[in-house]
Formats: C-alpha cells, structure tokens, sequence
C-alpha cells in the first residue's frame, strides 16, 4: 500500500466514495461546484464585455482581473481570521449571498467602468471570506486518511468546472447575451448559499493561547506561522513566484485567441475550457493516485507542468496545438492545488488554518494582479507569443530554485488536530 504525506497507509478512497459515504462533505462539495460554474460562466461573460472595444481593451481585462484579485487579496490574512473566529457555515452562507448581491447589480445595470471594478471588487472579497473557510472546514468533515481524496473531489468540482462553464459561456453568450449569463451566475451562488445552509455548525477550534486578540494581531499570527517554518515558508514563495511569471496567461488567453491564432473573440472559450479539461483528468487521477506520491512532491511537478505548459503555448501553431498545451497545464494546476491544500491541512494547526490559508492565497491572489499588471505591459509591447514563452520559461526557473530549497528544508510534524 501506498503513503500519505502523514505517513499513514492510504485506504484507496476515491473521491467518489467519499462523496457517496460523507453527507456532510457531499453537501460542501456540491455548493462549491456549483458556485464555481457560475463563477466560471460570469468572468467569460465579463471578458468578453470588456474587450468588445479594441481601445485598451489588454488594459481593461487586466483591471478586471486586477480589481478581483489584488485588492481583495491584501484582506487575505483577515479574511482568514473570520473563520478562525466564525462559525465556518455562517461564514460560507453570508459570503455566498454577497456575492449574489454585487453580481446581480453588475447584471442589472451592466455600469460604466469604474462601477462595474467596484462591484467586482465586492464580489471577490466576499469569496476571499470563503475560501478559507471551505478548505478549513474539509478537514472537520472527513477524517485525515481521505484528506488526498476530498480535496480532489472538490477540485474536480471547482476547478474542474472551468472545463464545463466556458463552453457553456461561449454557446450561451451568443443566444442570451452577457446580462442573462450573468443572472444565471446569481442564481448559482443563491443555490450555493441554500445548500451551505444545511450543513451543521463549523464552530471555529479551540485555541491554546486563550481568547482571539485584536484581529490584525490576530492575522499577523498567521503570517507568523508561515515565516516561522522553513517548508511551508518555501512552498509558499515557490507558489507565489510562480503565479508571479504565469498570471497573465488569464489574459494573454484572449488575445493569443484572436490575434496570434486569428480565431473568433468568443472562441477564447474554447482555451479557458482546455484548461478545465486537464485540472478535470488531473484531479481524476490524483483522486486514484495521488496519495502514493508525497505532497510536496507532488506541489513542485504542478508547478513545473503548468510553467511548461504556458512557454510551449506560445509556440502553438494553431487552435488545437494551443488546446492541447493548455490542457497539460490544466493538469499541473490540479497537482499545485493538491499537493500544497493537502499539505497545509497536515501540517498547520487547525486553530490557524483559516489564517495561515487566507494569507497564503491572498499572497498568491496578490502576485496573480502583479502578473496582469506586469504583462499586460509586456503583451502590447511584445505581443501574446512572447508573453506566454517569458511566462513559462520564468516560472520553470523558480520551480526548479523552489525544489533545491525545498530539499534543504526540514519536514515539521503534522499538526493534531
């Protein structure tokens, strides 16, 4: 029998077995799934909205992506804080329906500019508050043994549906128009939210240092945390600087689309779809196989096929060359994803998962605004060809830097929860 990061022998669970024996878990797993499609049908929805004008249009897209990424992720370490304090359902429930709120005015209205970045804003703080939350609460819910499995089904559900909403974003933009899509996305979080509702309480744990002290030394105890132990310090710089170098590819997508490969503007669909397809096989096999394969192992052959994936990308010769491509990068993402949850799940004590989780993805949510800033420059000055070869190139080199410290650091124990 094969090993887990914790060294306990792996019982064979498949994500679909622990769906089908875990209530509780299934109920979170579906209102993140469908959540995350409607996620996926409103941001096509939204880039193609934005790049109907051909003025700015790289700029306006990489404000988009920047308004719901950067900004949003500098609260990471709070948003964080919130479930180490909440009850994690309330948490869920309430950032579920803002989110319905912010994306129904969007849908109502369709703004000017600076409204719709504002709303958007919104929006993604609200779900800055739930992810935290969510991932934290997996552990609650389904014993460590299955932690591989669980978080490969929800891959499969989340990130898996990027293979599924961009081709239903593409068909439907065209017989419905941007403002029914986005009111269909409304409906998902409100379905999300109800299905939330049902589960029973996450009550935040117990803490060893007594009562919560002032959130933002509350927060700074997260960032502490990470500072603190060599691995997870390392794992987390390697995954920031390597959404630093492939970021852009959000939005180099669209314009590789239409200006290098001379392909329909909605057709970028069809790529963010390929990028579903592969994070839907990886998180497949990972669910089957992913726990004989140590963590963190795992976490750096993610973050080496991904960067390999985009550099190649650039070189594509057509539609189903570029398809292909960002299909393998599809399947390194969903190898990070695993390998770098479940390894914070192990490792850090259940009392500042929200926090240590929060400030890591806003990190990471931080570099990805970086990235669309930084290449946004870098596309209208070099075009989508070289943004994508620099991109991945750059981030080969910082994972392979990434596992030279990683092998000096030492493993901490897992954390009893």
């Amino acid at each position: 029998m094969g090993e887990g990061t914790s060294g306990r022998p792996f019982d064979g669970a498949r994500p679909g077995a622990v769906l089908r024996t875990n209530a509780a878990f299934r109920r979170l797993w579906t209102a993140r799934t469908i959540s995350a499609f409607g996620d996926s049908l409103g941001l096509v929805a939204l880039i193609v909205f934005l790049s109907a004008n051909d003025v700015g249009a790289a700029f306006a897209v990489a404000g988009l992506l920047l308004v719901g990424e950067f900004f949003p992720s500098l609260l990471g370490p709070f948003a964080g804080g919130l479930s180490d304090r909440f009850d994690r359902r309330r948490v869920m429930v309430i950032s579920e329906l803002v989110q319905a709120m912010a994306m129904l005015l969007i849908a109502i209205t369709l703004p000017p500019m600076p409204v719709l970045f504002l709303l958007v804003a919104v929006q993604a703080i609200a779900g800055k508050v739930l992810q935290p939350a969510a991932r934290s609460a997996i552990p609650i819910l389904v014993v460590d043994r299955q932690l591989e499995s669980a978080n490969s089904a929800v891959g499969f559900g989340t990130n898996g549906m990027e293979a599924v909403g961009p081709f239903v974003a593409a068909a439907l933009l065209d017989v419905i128009g941007i403002r029914a899509v986005l009111l269909i996305d409304v409906a998902t979080f409100l379905i999300s939210a109800v299905f939330l509702a049902g589960l029973s309480p996450l009550p935040p744990a117990a803490r060893k240092d007594g009562p919560p002290p002032r959130f933002l030394a509350d927060a700074i105890g997260g960032l502490r945390f990470l500072i603190a132990n060599p691995l997870i310090r390392t794992v987390g710089l390697c995954f920031v600087a390597v959404v630093l170098c492939n970021g852009i590819d959000d939005v180099a997508l669209l314009f590789l689309t239409r200006d290098a490969l001379h392909a329909d503007s909605s057709s970028v669909g069809i790529l963010y779809g390929a990028v579903g397809v592969g994070l839907l096989g990886g998180y497949v096999l990972l669910g089957r196989r992913g726990a004989r394969i140590p963590m963190i192992v795992l976490f750096l052959l993610g973050c080496a096929i991904s960067s390999l994936g985009n550099l190649l990308t650039g070189l594509a010769w057509s539609m189903a060359a570029a398809f292909t491509l960002q299909l393998l990068r599809g399947v390194g993402l969903s190898a990070t994803d695993i390998g770098v949850i479940t390894l914070l799940q192990r490792l850090v004590p259940a009392a500042l998962a929200g926090r240590v989780f929060g400030t890591l993805y806003g990190a990471v949510g931080a570099a990805a605004a970086i990235s669309y800033l930084a290449g946004a420059v870098l596309l209208d000055t070099a075009g989508p060809r070289v943004t994508f070869v620099v991109a991945g190139g750059v981030g080969l080199l910082c994972t392979i830097v990434g596992a030279v410290l990683c092998r000096a650091s030492p493993v901490p124990p897992p954390s009893i929860r």
